[in-house]
């Protein structure tokens, strides 16, 4: 567990946090530019030396680690953390193999990836004789992350390491975090303002406002909220569905098993039995009283209405239960009132297969991944 409870003043801003965060999986801070989210990173990291305050580290093996209180002050280079920047900050003068064999030999020795498994997780082969400079966005973002790797570091945190890149080099990182966080078990904490990145790799998620932290909780409980979801961009609000994949269609689909059904959708490139969690946009969902006929869309799903939270506009929002699942659908008040939906009220979710898009399909997310049918 990483225990705060620290305070920190700028002129104009001032960061107070007293949490206890959970050291495994993703945990994410989410928030606006300006909210704090980088300033407590640095503050955890030990790049803020006029912090106030406590922080400290519990697990089995380093018992209880304080890194900061009033009579001390443990510095970066002693926390055992790894950094993921932004901007990569890659040694121009060496090869990416010098990069990596700098972490490396920092490392004396401490359990965790060596170098063999660092290279094969994040496929940085081929680019070890290249240097920095002739690198592409998404390659020096994956050696960065491993040289933060090689450092054998208790916890990685990256601040919004894929904020300067281009939507198809995010979808190119992407699959390498989940591989982190699900085959190597590297715990993470990941600073983002984007709910894309949020829902697929998350496990636990804090949003800050104003240097305080406004909510806490996983991150698939308060993305389908809709108590909490506006917070995260009404046009992004949406939910995490579980998924297994059952067969790949002859006509170009792939059938997953899910706890409320069969869904289809365009063809994902894996292995029939892939675990798989799917993030669906609360406008891709629409809602029927009874099961419809003669649509295009493949996939309805029976849902029961747990929560309906209406706008000061024309909208609403309706959390369904599909299965062991939960969904989001963003309708209008009116056909809210059409339908007569209320807590309990069963119904049907209608959702597109081509409305999911490739860049919402991702790992798990936990390695405990069981798919309940029904």
């Amino acid at each position: 567990m990483l225990s705060l409870d620290i305070s920190l003043a700028y002129p104009g801003f001032a960061l107070r946090v007293d949490e206890s965060l959970p050291t495994t999986g993703v945990t994410a801070l989410f928030g606006r530019s300006g909210s704090g989210k980088s300033s407590l990173l640095r503050v955890v990291a030990g790049l803020e030396r006029q912090a106030k305050g406590r922080v400290s580290w519990q697990d089995e093996v380093s018992g209880n680690d304080v890194w900061q209180d009033a009579r001390r002050f443990v510095p970066a280079h002693r926390r055992g953390l790894g950094y993921v920047f932004q901007d990569t900050r890659l040694f121009a003068h060496l090869t990416v193999q010098g990069n990596l064999d700098y972490a490396d030999s920092r490392a004396h020795g401490l359990p965790g990836p060596g170098m063999a498994e660092v290279t094969e997780a994040l496929d940085l082969g081929p680019l070890r004789p290249r240097h920095p400079t002739t690198l592409s966005g998404g390659e020096a973002s994956r050696v960065a992350i491993g040289r933060a790797l090689l450092t054998r570091p208790r916890l990685l945190l990256m601040d919004e390491p894929l904020a300067a890149l281009d939507e198809d080099r995010r979808a190119e990182i992407l699959p390498y975090l989940e591989r982190l966080r699900d085959d190597l078990g590297i715990a993470m904490l990941y600073v983002s303002h984007s709910t894309a990145e949020v829902a697929r790799l998350a496990n636990h998620l804090l949003l800050i406002e104003d240097g305080k932290i406004r909510l806490r909780g996983t991150a698939s409980d308060l993305l389908s909220d809709p108590a909490t979801a506006p917070a995260f961009g009404l046009r992004e609000a949406g939910a995490v569905l579980t998924a297994r994949i059952e067969a790949q269609e002859d006509d170009g689909l792939t059938r997953l098993t899910t706890s409320a059904g069969p869904v289809l959708l365009p063809r994902i490139a894996a292995a029939t039995g892939t675990a798989l969690r799917l993030r669906i946009l609360a406008r891709d969902v629409i809602i029927a009283r009874t099961r419809p006929e003669g649509l295009s869309a493949l996939n309805i799903l029976p849902a029961t209405v747990t929560t309906l939270r209406l706008g000061d506009g024309p909208g609403a929002l309706v959390q369904l239960r599909a299965g062991e699942d939960i969904l989001l659908a963003r309708i209008t008040r009116r056909s809210a009132s059409a339908l007569a939906l209320a807590p309990g009220t069963a119904c049907f979710a209608i959702i597109k297969s081509v409305s999911v898009a490739p860049g919402d399909i991702g790992g798990p997310g936990t390695p405990e991944y069981r798919v309940k049918t029904r």
